[in-house]
């Protein structure tokens, strides 16, 4: 084990908590940070801290963490600030090996703030107490059903987000979740005062349940350390990242949002695109990219085949052209090939594939699918869904109609099926556009094998393009 997993191990997978601070009122933080874990699933041992109750939430309460006669992990303080040193002091006399701090007034309230936080640290070395903020929102760890930022336990997932942020970065999350983004990890990460972003990514980096890192991040307390860090961590995972704080304006606001300097965009941008981190230009760009780093094959070049409607095929085209993607038109051979799995009034087959419109079944389109996989100078496919004809609301007309309807649909599941191994098969990726937002079991399919499942031309755009990005810094790595 390496020393930050030791060090962090108890934050991220705690067998105990301590809620210093607990309450038994509604919308207080000593509430929260009590009944979210207690209600979502916590695996371990919550012990309530409050000096005046007995009970809180159907859980005996302590007068003090010093009176709790089992090991603590993870303490959760949601005291005022000027509290804080003296309880600092009892988690080092109980042994408290991880701490997160709720509360606000500290570096980023002023130099009084400052000196308050700088005390608090000093302590913690003293116990070789790592702790999370302050100033912050809490965090969430699938390992364990650790909740203390939601009021319903996210989806679990294979990706880590790290946000300077604790409101935004928790509505990001939310939003994330709604659109089927697993999380292994939603760290809050404050003013930084003891744990860094540089060490939030080493500890993410040997993290088994983690395959892809979001960042969303203001500014860099050792941003050197960061970005040398990053430089090696993408050897083993993609890292996406989304700056707050690139303009001037942005830049004013972090510093009294979580005391941080943004930084000059310049080199942050030239830093990104050296070392192979993967950035985001709008913030949930960054979970949809990481949708696709998840599972999809590296993409081996820029050549990216496209198939769709007319529309979508156009729209798709530009957004590629735009990000840098090459959609190479097909040679002769392939195109006459391609044209005979093609409805007759379709136009020719040459970069992006249009059916026209037409009724098709879902084989037909898959049989396309995976021609365009096999051709050698074609790195990447831009899909839609394959079209389920009874979601479409298009029924048999003749024959037996409730036999035909079960046929279409098993037909449909199985092509399905057969198109979610493709990827694999053929070592490329595939990234795909529904065209309806509506239950569709081929969707589930395909997102059950990793397949990722867009909204927009330009979404499904930008995933070929970060697959790009990071096949690109990782064959540059050796």
């Amino acid at each position: 084990m390496s020393n930050i997993v030791e060090q962090l191990d108890p934050i991220f997978k705690p067998k105990s908590i301590a809620i210093l601070g607990a309450s038994d009122r509604p919308g207080k933080w000593g509430y929260r940070m009590l009944e979210r874990p207690l209600n979502t699933g916590f695996s371990g041992t919550i012990y309530p801290v409050n000096p005046t109750k007995d009970e809180i939430l159907g859980l005996r309460a302590y007068r003090s963490i010093l009176d709790i006669p089992d090991q603590i992990d993870l303490v959760v303080m949601t005291v005022p600030a000027s509290t804080t040193p003296e309880l600092m002091r009892e988690c080092l006399k109980k042994g408290v090996k991880g701490a997160i701090l709720i509360p606000g007034g500290f570096a980023e309230a002023g130099n009084k703030g400052k000196a308050l936080e700088n005390e608090v640290l000093s302590i913690a070395r003293v116990g070789k107490i790592r702790f999370v903020g302050p100033n912050c929102m809490g965090i969430w760890s699938s390992a364990g059903n650790l909740n203390l930022c939601f009021d319903q336990a996210p989806k679990g997932g294979a990706v880590a987000f790290v946000s300077q942020s604790g409101t935004f970065g928790g509505y990001l999350s939310e939003i994330a979740n709604s659109k089927g983004y697993g999380l292994s990890k939603f760290i809050s990460i404050g003013n930084q005062a003891d744990i860094t972003a540089s060490e939030y990514l080493e500890y993410l980096a040997e993290d088994n349940d983690t395959k892809v890192v979001v960042f969303y991040i203001e500014g860099f307390k050792d941003g050197r350390k960061f970005f040398q860090l990053a430089k090696e961590v993408i050897k083993k995972k993609p890292v996406t990242i989304y700056k707050g704080g690139s303009t001037t304006a942005g830049a004013r606001a972090t510093l009294s949002h979580t005391a941080s300097l943004a930084g000059s965009e310049e080199i942050f941008e030239g830093m990104c695109h050296q070392i192979g981190l993967i950035r985001a230009n709008e913030a949930l760009h960054s979970f949809e990219m990481a949708e696709a780093l998840v599972e999809q094959p590296l993409i081996k070049g820029k050549r990216v085949a496209i198939m769709g409607s007319g529309g979508q095929g156009v729209v798709t085209t530009d957004a590629c052209a735009s990000l840098g993607l090459e959609v190479p038109e097909f040679d002769e051979e392939t195109t006459r090939s391609l044209q005979k799995l093609l409805p007759p009034h379709a136009p020719p087959a040459r970069n992006p594939i249009d059916f026209a419109g037409s009724y098709r079944t879902n084989i037909e389109e898959v049989k396309v699918i995976e021609k365009l996989l096999s051709i050698d100078y074609i790195d990447g496919l831009i899909t839609n869904v394959p079209v389920n004809p009874m979601i479409w609301g298009i029924k048999p007309t003749t024959g037996d109609a409730d036999n035909n309807s079960s046929n279409i649909i098993q037909a449909t599941l199985q092509a399905a099926k057969l198109f979610a191994t493709l990827p694999k098969k053929y070592d490329k990726p595939v990234v795909t556009l529904r065209f309806r937002r509506i239950d569709d079991p081929t969707i589930d399919i395909l997102k059950e094998a990793g397949i990722p499942v867009y909204d927009t031309p330009e979404q499904c755009a930008r995933a070929m393009w970060a697959l790009a990005t990071y096949a690109e810094a990782r064959r540059a790595t050796g």
